[in-house]
């Protein structure tokens, strides 16, 4: 710690700050103001209520008005502080508004009934977390059916897409075969199709192998892709062939040596790609809202959009939910981000 704190305060002005500090802290900050303040303010969003979300002006914290019991009255009253008008300074409790006048009373005497322009006073509020936009997910919807959908596809076909892209990536490396860069090029030619294109046929043969509204429907289309091998191939193209030889005259067979030097040297590559596999299955919308029709088969993703209606949204609700689609995809990206550089770095793909 005492290291990254040195490396934060250095200056180049001998203990001063030189105007390139200046420039340089001042850009860093506003680098970490346009990355982190938009989460920011989805988290804090994700506790107010809805009437907090259409206020406007909007406020960075979630606020709550305060209420009070008052004798007579069967639910609590929100309080306002009068700041104008006859009965200025004064904090009453508000029993109905009518239009531009609002009938309130105050809770110390609370028989006596006034008439404030609604102008002339401001609410009482205090700092509050609607923790209810969580508990209602759980309530509302089989959150952790979803959650474990989103696990399962996410997983095993990470584990499908590196085998695969791997095993293809070995071969368009390592060995010499006629047409092997007709292939490779095919590969990557495949990238400049659109998805939309392919969606259509791909349901077809999908439906036909009767993977339809089923999580292996989500999962086997997307086994290999184009991406992966070119980044993999890149990688594996740096490890010497001399290894691969030496291994052949040891009698080790090529299954073997995939898996016992190819595999091991390539963890950097492979890395990336787990992670960038996760980030895009994860985070698929697409695909899933085509195959999947049963509510049981669905996905964090489509559960998003279950909060978005033709003629309403539930803010609340849908931001809280956008918290915890967000959580585990984040931590992910925390905790390995550091091997998204060194081995894009390493694959050429810079």
């Amino acid at each position: 710690m005492a290291k990254v704190m040195s490396f934060l305060t250095r200056t180049r002005g001998n203990g001063k700050l030189h105007w390139t500090d200046w420039l340089t802290y001042g850009y860093l900050l506003l680098g970490v103001l346009l990355m982190f303040l938009p989460v920011i303010w989805l988290g804090l969003s994700s506790f107010k209520t809805d009437a907090e979300l259409e206020r406007f002006p909007p406020r960075i914290l979630p606020m709550a008005q305060e209420t009070v019991e008052v004798e007579g009255y069967d639910d609590p009253l929100p309080l306002y502080q009068i700041t104008g008008g006859d009965y200025a300074g004064r904090t009453l409790a508000q029993i109905r508004r009518i239009g531009l006048n609002a009938q309130m009373v105050d809770p110390t005497n609370p028989t006596e009934r006034l008439n404030v322009n609604i102008d002339d006073r401001q609410a009482v509020e205090h700092f509050a977390l609607a923790t209810e936009n969580y508990s209602e997910l759980f309530a509302r919807f089989n959150f952790l059916k979803f959650f474990w959908n989103s696990v399962f596809i996410t997983s095993v076909a990470t584990i499908i897409m590196l085998t695969v892209n791997a095993m293809a990536a070995f071969a368009l490396s390592k060995y010499q075969f006629k047409g092997r860069m007709v292939v490779l090029g095919l590969v990557i030619g495949t990238l400049m199709i659109p998805q939309t294109v392919v969606l259509v046929p791909l349901f077809l043969i999908t439906k036909e192998l009767n993977m339809a509204d089923s999580l292996w429907g989500v999962i086997i289309p997307g086994a290999a892709t184009p991406t992966g091998v070119f980044l993999l191939r890149q990688y594996m193209l740096t490890i010497p062939d001399e290894i691969l030889d030496a291994a052949r005259m040891d009698k080790a067979s090529e299954w073997k040596i995939f898996w016992r030097i190819i595999v091991p040297l390539s963890a950097p590559a492979i890395a990336v790609l787990a992670i960038l596999a996760i980030m895009w299955r994860w985070n698929d919308f697409l695909w899933p809202l085509i195959v999947l029709t049963s509510t049981d088969n669905f996905t964090l993703q489509l559960a998003l959009n279950s909060f978005q209606g033709e003629l309403n949204t539930q803010w609340s609700n849908l931001l809280a939910m956008t918290m915890l689609v967000l959580l585990p995809i984040a931590c992910v990206f925390v905790f390995l981000q550091k091997y998204i550089a060194t081995g894009i770095a390493s694959t050429g793909g810079k």
